[in-house]
């Protein structure tokens, strides 16, 4: 895959010319319009492919999807001017979707991840149902998508025929935000609606492109969440005046975890220099609290399951998960490729490991509201008449409890489906917008501590920080004000989560410190 901003200056083109997609690559265009080009080369596989699967429906052998029914109806053979008429049948008979809608960035990342899938040769799609993905993308045609209904197990069905409606004339799109019929805007940019041949139907929503867009987006989120993480821990421990020893190289060097290693070299990095550190190295605490002492170990599991997961959807979204495959030498294999069980149950991790970034850091807030090391209790001089930041914790608690019923693991249900034929399924879908769930909650907590962490900070003044964490606090309090009078702090919540949510604190910081890990 290569990436190369259009000259249109609105829409990033990419161009997938047998390359694998990285996650790196993906993070330059996560929430951006895109413009999906293929190379010579890629279209060749794509045409080969196609002509195997016309040599097929004009033949006399039963293949799966092709020429016979499908699910628990697979041993019924379709007469061939019924074929076509199958393929449309097949969409909207499986666009049965509810719930609210994907994330427009999830769509595109569907709809990217689809076209990549069917690019490897093995799926046989026809090049006008092709262009027509690559059309919603390049005009930003973004296809309603409800988020419930698939099982993860032929492949997100539900997801993906909604998905594939706007092609064939059907469904609603949005575009620049606003919900319109699906015909009506394929008009507005001269988009041919697609007439499906054999194959079509069944290759577009036999896959994991529901599950993966919300992997790869999971990913990407939680990789720059990890590093704010560390960041307002690293404040969040000054404020508490607590010991940078548990941080130290040659502590970790006894227990060499990855993600442990990480966490640990941040945190030195952020509290460089600190005078809050020297002004009580002499101090009688022995040691800090858990959420203070054990950053390394917590956070650190965080980011070795995620490098987990991360390694997990890089092998997905450049595989084959459609199903009939058609070989090269014109074979097909009915298999299996599309269910979703190892992406199931790395979401139902990824998931519960996220959770524990919010659980350590709603025990710093309340660390930071008790009054300890000098600072006022509830994090306000005047209180009784005011409350200080006590009801952030709540919200901060309230968030915490709901990770743990959201991490219950959705991979280790099954429900029979098809009368049978498909009698274990992932609920890998499932899994996937729990975490996205989750992940939301988590923010929210750490935001919550952000602003926590810089209250406590500003009552250290005029005693220096590291350069990292007086960074940090310095963006933070150029967007919310100390407070020594109660005001809406959930405005303050919603300022500092979308601080958050811009990268604006860890943008900041790398800027001077460069590339935290």
């Amino acid at each position: 895959m290569m990436i190369a901003k259009s000259q249109g200056g609105e829409a990033w083109q990419v161009v997938l010319n047998g390359d694998p997609l990285t996650l790196d690559g993906l993070r330059q265009i996560f929430d951006r319009r895109i413009d999906v080009a293929l190379t010579d080369g890629v279209w060749a596989r794509v045409t080969e492919a196609r002509q195997r699967v016309d040599a097929i429906a004009t033949g006399t052998r039963a293949v799966y999807g092709v020429n016979t029914g499908f699910g628990h109806l697979c041993r019924k053979r379709i007469e061939p001017d019924a074929l076509t008429q199958l393929q449309d049948n097949l969409i909207l008979s499986h666009a049965v979707g509810v719930g609210p809608a994907v994330p427009d960035e999830l769509v595109r990342l569907m709809l990217l991840l689809k076209i990549c899938s069917l690019t490897h040769g093995f799926s046989g799609i026809s090049e006008p149902v092709l262009r027509g993905l690559m059309a919603l993308l390049k005009h930003d045609l973004l296809p309603h998508i409800p988020q419930q209904g698939s099982l993860g197990a032929s492949g997100d069905l539900a997801p993906l025929a909604h998905m594939v409606l706007p092609l064939i004339g059907h469904g609603t799109v949005r575009l620049d935000g606003v919900e319109m019929a699906a015909a009506d805007a394929l008009a507005k940019f001269d988009v041919a609606q697609v007439k499906l041949q054999p194959k079509d139907g069944v290759a577009l929503i036999n896959g994991t492109q529901f599950m993966a867009a919300y992997a790869v987006g999971l990913i990407l989120r939680a990789r720059h969440l990890l590093k704010h993480a560390d960041i307002v821990a690293s404040i969040s421990l000054e404020g508490l005046q607590g010991s940078l020893a548990p941080f130290a190289e040659k502590l970790h060097a006894l227990r060499p975890h990855r993600g442990a290693i990480e966490t640990a070299s941040n945190v030195r990095r952020l509290m460089d220099g600190s005078k809050i550190l020297e002004s009580h190295a002499n101090c009688e605490k022995v040691q800090d609290p858990y959420s203070l002492r054990c950053v390394p170990q917590v956070h650190g599991a965080v980011r070795q399951a995620v490098h987990h997961a991360a390694d997990v959807v890089e092998t997905e979204i450049n595989s084959v998960t459609d199903n009939p495959i058609i070989f090269e030498d014109g074979s097909t294999i009915s298999g299996g490729l599309f269910h979703g069980e190892p992406l199931a149950i790395m979401l139902d991790y990824l998931a519960i490991a996220l959770a524990e970034l919010a659980s350590i850091s709603e025990r710093r807030t309340y660390l930071l509201l008790s009054g300890h090391d000098g600072l006022p209790e509830l994090l306000m001089k005047e209180t009784g008449l005011n409350s200080g930041f006590m009801l952030p914790q709540y919200t901060a608690a309230a968030l915490v409890s709901e990770n743990k019923v959201l991490c219950s693991p959705a991979s280790v249900d099954s429900i029979p489906t098809s009368l049978g034929q498909e009698d274990h399924v992932s609920m890998g879908a499932t899994a996937a917008t729990k975490a996205w769930r989750v992940l939301d909650n988590v923010e929210t907590v750490l935001a919550i501590e952000e602003m926590c962490a810089a209250q406590a900070l500003d009552y250290r003044a005029p005693i220096e920080p590291g350069r990292g964490v007086k960074i940090a606090h310095e963006v933070i309090r150029s967007r919310i004000a100390h407070a020594e009078a109660d005001r809406l702090f959930g405005y303050d919540i919603n300022v500092s989560l979308q601080t958050l949510r811009e990268h604006a604190v860890v943008n900041a910081v790398e800027a001077e410190l460069g590339e935290l890990q």
